[in-house]
């Protein structure tokens, strides 16, 4: 089996590990924390995303260029990129280290209101263990980097694998000897820089890499940090969104909600990379379309055919946890953390959307007109920063994802929909067609299992939950294959029934 293929299936392993790590582990976590020790450590880890953003879109970067090197350049230009990059790295992890410690002088400031005396000490001891952990990691960051320019897949999936399974493990028996935050921030950070050292001595010994510190010229240098640019922006997109929201309720409301905020991030951050795991099953024919000047009609016609798949799969898992979110969360987390449920909806019914068009996204990657994209979400991002403050203040984790919602619906729906219809001349009447039939099946059908389920089942039993769970599910199937889908779809399904596979 090739590398490619190897590493492909990896990702999807690694995806279902952290699927269940987070399912298994989580409400162990919160069990044996405490809500308020749990919001803790979810806000310190919202400010290590601030910290990930110095990476300035390099690790893609470090990947094409070298790869690229590869193919058409000598082992001496490689080993002077490598000693570029590490150059830069060595460079972030200072200036890491400096924000960090400018952070920690002003805790009090940016916390005092919300946090206790005893959360801001160990929020202060927190951040001393960021600033280790980042000032060290960018630099070995970059054999990471190397190790997948060299398609060395699989060792770097089965790290990650590792890496995932290894914290609850070491964490879990210093949480029943009642450690908190601090420790698993600790935990984390030794295992982190311990993974990173082992793919470097790895690099090192198994890929003959070296270091050389030559001088570039400077339009190699703008061309890199071109190309890193849109990459960076997309990050600091995804970041406002993603994780500025507990940022703000750290501020405002304290850590009981942050708490609660972070177990609706979890669900939504899982929602996000189910459907990133399905785009990338579609989405390497579109380069090769535009390439050969793919027709307008074409691209019309991948974007509903691929939409659809998306768009059923999505609407499967909202529509489930419509139904079934709230006990499960009840059942799984806890009473207090039940808010979750309506925050996980109110931003997961408009993100179903542009989920389910990121066909539209390879095209304008492949069209390499990723500007309007990347500064209307910039854009938008702000603004949502902007009216999520008021909104945190006075309703909390609600009103914080009322403001998400709002700049998803603006930015991510109707101004992308309109840029896709009238510039990249994509048919998108048509696309929305096929999505509103989808739609109404799919409401006529959660309606009744919801009324049928609250009728009929009072238990809130974790097994009993699952057998409606999987009730809804064959219901579902059911209704979709005689209502919903076409032939292609169906002729799908089948293929992957029986482990075909299917050319699309």
């Amino acid at each position: 089996m090739s590398q490619m293929k190897a590493g492909a299936i990896l990702s999807y392993l690694s995806l279902f590990v952290t699927g269940i790590i987070a399912l298994v582990y989580t409400p162990i976590l919160i069990r044996l924390i405490g809500q308020n020790e749990y919001g803790l450590y979810a806000l310190i880890g919202s400010m290590a995303a601030y910290f990930s953003i110095m990476d300035l879109g390099l690790g893609n970067t470090i990947i094409r260029y070298i790869a690229r090197n590869k193919a058409i350049g000598t082992k001496k230009i490689e080993s002077e990129l490598n000693g570029f990059f590490l150059k830069i790295y060595a460079y972030i992890g200072l200036l890491a280290a400096i924000v960090g410690i400018i952070v920690w002088l002003n805790i009090e400031v940016i916390f005092g209101n919300s946090l206790t005396t005893t959360e801001l000490e160990k929020a202060k001891l927190m951040i001393i263990i960021l600033i280790f952990n980042f000032a060290l990691s960018f630099p070995l960051s970059i054999f990471s980097s190397i190790l997948q320019a060299y398609e060395r897949f699989v060792f770097v999936k089965m790290v990650a694998i590792f890496r995932a399974l290894l914290i609850p493990i070491v964490t879990i028996p210093f949480l029943l000897l009642e450690h908190g935050a601090v420790t698993m921030l600790v935990i984390t950070t030794v295992v982190n820089i311990s993974v990173l050292i082992y793919s470097g001595w790895v690099a090192l010994t198994k890929l003959d890499i070296h270091f050389s510190f030559g001088k570039f010229e400077r339009e190699f240098i703008k061309e890199i940090f071109g190309f890193s640019f849109f990459i960076f922006l997309n990050v600091i997109v995804d970041l406002i969104y993603w994780n500025t929201d507990q940022f703000i309720l750290g501020i405002t409301s304290g850590t009981d909600i942050v708490a609660v905020y972070a177990i609706a991030m979890q669900f939504i951050m899982m929602y996000k990379m189910f459907s990133t795991s399905i785009s990338n099953l579609f989405l390497p024919k579109t380069s090769k379309l535009v390439a050969n000047n793919a027709s307008d009609l074409e691209l019309s016609k991948l974007m509903v055919k691929y939409g659809r798949i998306q768009y059923l799969i999505l609407i499967f898992i909202l529509s489930g946890f419509s139904v079934f979110g709230y006990q499960f969360i009840i059942t799984w987390a806890g009473e207090s953390y039940k808010t979750a449920y309506f925050i996980v909806l109110i931003i997961m019914f408009p993100l179903t959307i542009p989920l389910s068009q990121n066909f539209g996204i390879a095209v304008l990657q492949a069209k390499n007109i990723q500007g309007f994209r990347a500064i209307t979400y910039l854009i938008i991002a702000i603004i949502n920063i902007i009216i999520s403050i008021p909104l945190a203040i006075n309703y909390g984790g609600i009103g914080i994802a009322i403001a998400t919602t709002l700049s998803l619906i603006i930015g991510h729906i109707i101004l992308m929909n309109i840029y896709y219809h009238t510039k990249i001349k994509i048919n998108m009447i048509l696309y929305w067609k096929n999505i509103l039939q989808i739609t109404i099946a799919v409401i006529i059908l959660t309606t009744i299992v919801f009324g049928i389920d609250r009728f009929f089942f009072d238990s809130s039993h974790i097994i009993i939950l699952l057998i409606r769970i999987v009730i809804f599910t064959l219901v579902f199937l059911a209704v979709s294959w005689i209502f919903v889908l076409n032939d292609y779809e169906k002729n799908l399904f089948k293929s992957i029934i029986k482990k075909q596979k299917i050319n699309i």
